[in-house]
This record gives structure tokens, C-alpha cells and sequence, in this order.
């Protein structure tokens, strides 16, 4: 089995790798071929257009920025669904609009592909290590054949329903995930304004009812004042984003995910939309970072 993926990014990177790793043949294809080079001298070959990776490939990842990319790469001219074979598994791993997800299954269906949205969580630290949460939307029978690759790349792997499903799961992830980040920056600088040592209280607080994530991995981060990016700020906004619309047209409120979005915009037009999404401690204690 050939495998193109499409966007080299610090997620799509650390994917394209671990597929190697296991015996893929893999073809990438991203807009620098600078940044595809380390995957690139480790064995993977190179499209120089998408539509070279499509007509290659027998199953073709995407992971790229933004539901505009994701649009490019799909519908544009010479994109996946016009290029690919009959019988091609496309897989979009981009945090993406579920209506976009389902537009692009009932185009596939129309071209005899079969197509699946396949966002996931887990950072760089979990796409380096395979330990990625992968949350599906799609045919079950395409899922169940693409399990196998699903398994390289994570370790809780759901099928959540049909195209878009995917999607709507990693908006309620990111929902969940933009409140719990105001409380854990506001633990840890709470905590150093109280003149106590943050680790000793994240030994504490990470294994009781406040543990999660975020507060075990990226609180240790901004400790070290650590703000590399596992997820950046500027795709984060753009995924609460994403959630505010579908809540809207759900008429339902989200005070939590608005809060959250207006800090992390401030954050962004602060100079730190690059940054990992820790650097939101920054807004809590400048004189700290």
C-alpha cells in the first residue's frame, strides 16, 4: 500500500514517520519542499504537485491548516477528488467544518472514492509517539479497512458515525479544551502569586479531580517557559471558530469557548499567534513570562 500525505507540518510530520517507521511507502507533498526535507531523507518520496501523490497513492492523508486549504486541496483544480483513482481511501486528519467533511464524502461517492474526516488530538508529543486520539466520521467498512493505519498513528481510534461525525467530535474536544486552558493558567499563576512552588503543586492537583491534559502536559511547559508549538494559537482560534458557527446554528450558548477565543485573539494580535497554545499564561503574568 502507497500512502501520500498531503501537509508536512509538526503534526503531519511525526504521522508521515511513524507510517514509514512501519513499512509504508509514503509520498508527500507540501507547499516548501524545504520543510518536507528531514521526512524526505529518512525515505519518503517526493509529488511535485498534488495531483502526482493522488494518482500514486493508494490512500491519501491530509493534514493540513485551514478548511480554505482543505478546500484547495480537495476541490481545486487538479485536487484530490479530481485526481484520485477509482477505489482511492481519501482521509482528511485537518480539523476542518463538518459540512465541508460531508461535502467532500458526497463527492467521493460520486467518483467511487471512499472518504473519511479523521481529526485527532494528542499534540507533537502524541503524533511523535503514535499515542494520537483519532476521531472518525464515515463509511464503516472504509473505516474498518483504514483501522490498520489508524492504529499507527493512535491509540484511541472511535468511529463516531457518518461524514462529519469526525468533525463535530474534535469541535466538542475543542470546546472542552479551550475552558480547561483559562483554568490552568489562571492554577499556575495563582499558585506563584501565592509564593508556592508550581511543581509541587501540579505533583498535587494533576491526579485529582483537576487533572487533565493540558494541566499534565502544557503546564509543565510554561513552567520551563517553554512556548514551541505542539498546537499553535493561530489554529486554535481558528477551531473555536469553527465551533462557535455549528453552536450557533445549533442555538446553543457557549460563554466558555467565547471567553476563551477572545483571550487567545488578544494573545495572537500580542505577537504569539505562532506560539504553542500554553503561551496563553502570558496574558495571566508578564512580570512571570
Amino acid at each position: 500500500m502507497v500512502i501520500g500525505f498531503v501537509g508536512t507540518g509538526v503534526m503531519g510530520s511525526s504521522m508521515a514517520r511513524r507510517l514509514l517507521q512501519h513499512g509504508y511507502e509514503v509520498m508527500v507533498y507540501t507547499r516548501t519542499k524545504e520543510k518536507a526535507q528531514p521526512i524526505l531523507s529518512e525515505g519518503a518520496e517526493w509529488g511535485e504537485t498534488i495531483q502526482d501523490v493522488t494518482r500514486s497513492s493508494d490512500v491519501v492523508i491530509t493534514m493540513v491548516g485551514y478548511p480554505s486549504d482543505v478546500e484547495e486541496v480537495y476541490f481545486g483544480s487538479n485536487g484530490i477528488l479530481e485526481s484520485a483513482e477509482e477505489g482511492t481511501y481519501v482521509i482528511d486528519m485537518t480539523t476542518s467544518k463538518p459540512k465541508l467533511a460531508q461535502q467532500i464524502s458526497e463527492k467521493a461517492k460520486e467518483k467511487k472514492l471512499y472518504a473519511l474526516d479523521a481529526p485527532v488530538s494528542g499534540g507533537d508529543i502524541g503524533a511523535r509517539e503514535g499515542r494520537l486520539t483519532i476521531m472518525v466520521g464515515g463509511d464503516k467498512d472504509a473505516y474498518e479497512k483504514m483501522k490498520p493505519v489508524f492504529d499507527i498513528l493512535g491509540t484511541n481510534v472511535v468511529l463516531q458515525g457518518e461524514a462529519g461525525a469526525g468533525q463535530h467530535t474534535k469541535m466538542a474536544n475543542q470546546i472542552t479544551i479551550a475552558s480547561n486552558m483559562i483554568g490552568v493558567c489562571e492554577a499556575i499563576v495563582y499558585a506563584q502569586k501565592a509564593g508556592l512552588d508550581p511543581e509541587n503543586v501540579l505533583k498535587s492537583i494533576e491526579s485529582g479531580a483537576a487533572g487533565s491534559w493540558s494541566l499534565s502536559n502544557l503546564a509543565p511547559r510554561m513552567l520551563k517557559k517553554d512556548f514551541e508549538p505542539g498546537f499553535y494559537v493561530k489554529h486554535f482560534i481558528k477551531d473555536m471558530t469553527i465551533a462557535l458557527e455549528a453552536a450557533e446554528e445549533m442555538n446553543m450558548m457557549t460563554p466558555g469557548l467565547e471567553l476563551s477565543k477572545s483571550l487567545y485573539e488578544k494573545l495572537a494580535k500580542e505577537g504569539d499567534a505562532n506560539s504553542g497554545t500554553q503561551a496563553l499564561v502570558k496574558l495571566y503574568a508578564r512580570d512571570l513570562y
